[in-house]
């Protein structure tokens, strides 16, 4: 597997579960041998909701919610069999998604 890249996108709400799982992943790639490049934070997404909490009349009386979006970027330059073989088996958070691409 010379010459390849694999890029790793990881989402979340929740910064605690993305950090720790940066680090899983960091630690194994490493254990491995292969060469990590990031975690790169990515701008962080914000949704913002906005919602009477009257029914009827009040205007003005209004909350607001949000949610936000976090997101890393890691990328494993020159990855080993034995990477991919323990990226494979890595057992990640279950509010974290994972996208993983190979250039």
């Amino acid at each position: 597997m010379q010459n390849q890249k694999i890029r790793i996108r990881l989402k979340a709400f929740d910064h605690r579960l993305i950090d720790s799982s940066t680090l899983e992943i960091v630690d194994t790639a490493k254990r491995t041998g292969a060469q990590v490049r990031g975690p790169i934070p990515l701008p962080t997404r914000k949704e913002r909701f906005t919602v009477l909490t009257s029914p009827h009349v009040n205007k003005d009386a209004r909350d607001q919610y949000e949610i936000r979006t976090h997101k890393r970027v890691l990328d494993i330059v020159d990855p080993t069999e034995k990477t991919v073989d323990a990226l494979m088996k890595l057992d990640l958070a279950a509010g974290v998604d994972v996208q993983i691409s190979l250039s």
